[in-house]
């Protein structure tokens, strides 16, 4: 579930370029010949403390339209623009006056090469209980500097093993340096996209393992997150056999080195949304985090 789902859910109980000039082609090619540094993902963990703290002043709602972008995607249970949903929620205390305080502290985290486009994840906290839910969000660096959230999303899952919130977070390694452009980048996404969909319309465990990286984290069940392999395996058995996956959307960085996707998954007697991270290494494109939000049934 998202932050604010979990939230939500406590207190109910206490509550998403210009051609470039004949001219300039031969400078523009010699840009992209250039290997990118990799961009310091300490910048994208900064901003996630930044917005958590920010909800512990101001709230939910304040503190998620303050941090996102126009363009941002949450799950209710569809996808939907963040801005129409927190936008039109009503006035709320804050958690100095007795309001839902929400927390969470990322515990993961990467961005790309061109330090444009990153995530994190981690545990999440209601009016300081124990974590019972792990949130992901999706950054983008806007052209002020500020870094704004493109998704934010998560899963009910058992965070009685996750690191504090004072433990440094895990980074992401960075992903190939030879740049990309990000259209040829999502194409070849796309491709690796359909290629894993193909596969797990009849062998879900299959499928992953021909996409996962080696280090990457998956959730989706009850589950602490999968870090290890034999975790991974673990987390996989739960997953149906079969799963139809269906792009929906999603953007690549600038250095065509680190992408994010999402869309519909429906398998026999459920259906939900993924969304992923895919890092291109050595060539190839590599699933770093995955996560199935499932669609509860209506009573």
């Amino acid at each position: 579930m998202s932050k604010t789902t979990l939230a939500l859910a406590a207190a109910s109980l206490l509550a998403l370029s210009a051609a470039t000039a004949p001219q300039a082609a031969p400078r523009a090619a010699a840009r992209a010949a250039t290997p990118a540094r990799a961009a310091d993902p300490a910048e994208v963990v900064a901003a996630e403390r930044a917005f958590a703290a920010r909800a512990g002043e101001v709230g939910i709602a304040p503190s998620f339209l303050e941090f996102m972008t126009d363009q941002a995607v949450v799950l209710r249970p569809e996808p939907m623009l963040a801005r129409a949903v927190y936008g039109a929620a009503p006035p709320a205390r804050t958690p100095k006056e007795g309001g839902t305080r929400l927390n969470w502290w990322p515990n993961f985290a990467g961005v790309a090469r061109s330090g444009d486009l990153g995530f994190t994840t981690g545990p999440a906290s209601v009016n300081g209980g124990k974590p019972g839910a792990f949130y992901f969000t999706v950054w983008a660096k806007q052209r002020d500097g500020a870094w704004k959230w493109l998704f934010d999303g998560g899963v009910e899952a058992d965070g009685g093993s996750a690191p504090g919130a004072d433990a440094a977070p895990v980074f992401l390694p960075p992903g190939d340096a030879r740049p990309l452009a990000p259209d040829v980048a999502m194409d070849q996404v796309r491709a690796a996209e359909i290629a894993l969909a193909a596969k797990a319309r009849t062998d879900v465990a299959a499928a992953y393992r021909a996409a996962l990286a080696p280090d990457a984290r998956i959730q989706g069940s009850k589950l602490a997150p999968a870090t290890t392999p034999a975790a991974v395996d673990r987390e996989l058995a739960t997953r149906a056999k079969a799963i139809a996956f269906g792009p929906i959307g999603g953007t690549a960085s600038r250095a065509g080195d680190l992408a994010w996707t999402y869309g519909d998954a429906r398998w026999d007697g459920g259906r939900g949304h993924y969304v992923r991270v895919w890092q291109r290494r050595g060539g190839h494109w590599r699933i770093v985090f995955d996560q199935i939000v499932a669609i509860e049934p209506a009573n």
